[in-house]
């Protein structure tokens, strides 16, 4: 017999996130995210985004030994922006037994309706940094930290609840090479045509001095995709928070106009291994595995792009990824991994034409009326 528990105590969050760590233990290309992390994000006390969004959170269990989970997330400002009551599925993880995952969706599924959403998505998390789309290509390639691994069953399981695509993201492994004369030529009459000064950060204080308005471009550039809200003054403490003691500011652009900033680009080095042999913890050897993968890396994660949608037009994302890259170059970088890309960002697609690259990653969205 399945019977299907809220989480509320200590200790059913601690069974909640110890879940996948069971789960997923001998698949190869999972990402264990730190435990620690995953703990304050079910808490109000310590996850910010509680201020304007509801949750709820559910483990399934049969014989005594948990088989699954699942949350359901109400962000309210998005649903504001919309104009529609979505409601969102989020954290689902099970065993694949379709009468697991039918109790959790329909526990999930039911809590929504009575907050009165008409329909349902996901997966998605509380914010778009957080975990959003459900892996369908790509499963015998590492993921970077940003992006989601699961296994191949859940497809067949979110259509089989009667799940229809909304939309897909797509993933790229570019290599990274010297960059063509052209290029550089090219970007430096753009830059000089439109007074542009390009910076690239120095210090940690440098990306803590900007961090706050990195984050008001993002709203700014972000305001029109599918699922993105703005971020709170809050939200951007606790990301800033989260991010800042791994950054490394040599990997860190930003472009200003007139002493504005227009556009920035973060790229990251590689923490998938690193994270891999952490097994979710920082002590005793985690902090040891991270920080030797900040140093002399092979591997980067593209981690976050924007760009103020005026300037889009001008080409600013290749002068960012063009500068970048050269700090890719002079650091040994041989590997790119960028994070989702809506598919039907055609011209966003474009970027990667001057590289020898693959598109080996696609995560999907599903929608399901309620």
């Amino acid at each position: 017999m399945i019977t299907i528990r809220e989480v509320v105590s200590t200790k059913d969050k601690k069974q909640f996130v110890d879940f996948p760590y069971r789960h997923y233990r001998d698949y190869p290309n999972w990402i264990p995210p730190l435990k620690s992390g995953e703990l304050k994000q079910l808490k109000p006390e310590t996850n910010p985004a509680f201020k304007f969004c509801d949750a709820k959170f559910w483990t399934a269990w049969k014989d005594g030994v948990c088989v699954g989970r699942i949350a359901a997330i109400i962000n309210h400002l998005y649903n504001e922006k919309v104009g529609r009551n979505m409601g969102r599925i989020s954290r689902m993880e099970f065993i694949d037994d379709k009468e697991v995952s039918r109790l959790l969706f329909e526990t999930a599924e039911n809590w929504l309706r009575e907050q009165g959403m008409e329909a349902v998505h996901g997966p998605l998390g509380f914010t778009n940094i957080d975990n959003q789309g459900l892996l369908i290509e790509g499963f015998e390639y590492l993921p970077s930290i940003a992006s989601v691994m699961h296994y191949p069953y859940y497809q067949e399981h979110f259509e089989a609840l009667g799940y229809e695509k909304e939309t897909d993201w797509v993933e790229f492994r570019l290599k990274i090479e010297e960059i063509p004369e052209k290029a550089l030529r090219l970007a430096d009459i753009v830059k000089k045509r439109n007074g542009l000064e390009v910076i690239h950060m120095g210090k940690k204080k440098h990306i803590k001095k900007y961090i706050h308005e990195v984050f008001e471009l993002l709203n700014v550039a972000f305001a029109e995709l599918p699922y993105v809200a703005p971020f709170t003054d809050e939200m951007i403490d606790f990301v800033a928070k989260k991010y800042t003691p791994i950054l490394q500011p040599k990997y860190t652009v930003i472009i200003f106009k007139d002493g504005r900033m227009i556009g920035f680009i973060v790229g990251l080095p590689s923490l998938s291994r690193a994270f891999q042999k952490a097994r979710g913890k920082m002590l005793p050897f985690g902090f040891y595995h991270i920080m030797k993968a900040l140093k002399n890396p092979e591997e980067m994660d593209l981690l976050l792009t924007g760009v103020e949608p005026h300037y889009q037009k001008l080409g600013l994302p290749a002068i960012l990824i063009s500068e970048l890259q050269k700090s890719m170059i002079e650091n040994g970088v041989k590997w790119v991994e960028t994070t989702g890309m809506f598919e039907s960002n055609v011209k966003g697609a474009t970027h990667w034409k001057n590289y020898e690259y693959i598109q080996h990653k696609r995560r999907r969205c599903y929608v399901k009326p309620l």
